[in-house]
């Protein structure tokens, strides 16, 4: 046995493994189809426009803030669509309840909600084109060390920026939709 597998095994051992971070749902399930309530109601989609329930775990150590980001990847925008970008949640903070991004006074005091790409500070559900295929609709949970101090009108492309450069961890959760 090599020496540098000696040592990682030793410091596994007394250390033990890291666990990433976790995101789960009571409203949705990785690669599974989203619900009409998690639908937008507009632009020729019929749906509640409630955000979802989320709980995270396995926080990283160091963590004083999250932000969670709804984003679909396959819009034909040549940019994506971000559904909801919501940052600064306390660190105390590691769920959120169904219908708590429905309303921005409806979260947590001290967490910002951006304008999404439906112009909106609230959850926007999902909607792609009719006949455009399914798309995939990632909710993702992001550990920070310290809080985020964006310009008011930032966009969550700014934001996405921030958090891919400090994020501790994060947790993704993708789900599915097509019309």
């Amino acid at each position: 046995m090599n020496k540098w597998w000696l040592g990682a095994s030793l410091v596994l051992g007394l250390f033990g493994q890291a666990h990433a971070m976790s995101l789960t749902s009571k409203d949705m399930s990785e690669g599974n189809k989203l619900t009409s309530q998690l639908v937008f109601n507009g632009f020729g989609c019929q749906g509640e426009n409630i955000s979802p329930q989320l709980t995270w775990t396995d926080i990283p150590v160091g963590t004083k803030v999250f932000a969670v980001t709804a984003y679909d990847p396959d819009a034909p925008t040549g940019s994506g669509w971000w559904h909801w970008a919501v940052y600064n949640l306390p660190a105390a903070q590691t769920s959120l309840t169904q219908g708590a991004g429905s309303h921005a006074d409806a979260l947590p005091k001290g967490a910002i909600a951006l304008k999404n790409d439906f112009g909106t500070t609230d959850f926007g559900g999902a909607c792609p084109p009719e006949g455009h295929g399914v798309h995939r609709y990632e909710f993702t949970v992001w550990a920070l060390p310290s809080a985020l101090d964006l310009p008011k009108d930032a966009s969550p492309a700014l934001l996405g920026f921030m958090l891919r450069a400090q994020a501790l961890g994060s947790a993704k959760l993708t789900a599915v939709y097509n019309r």
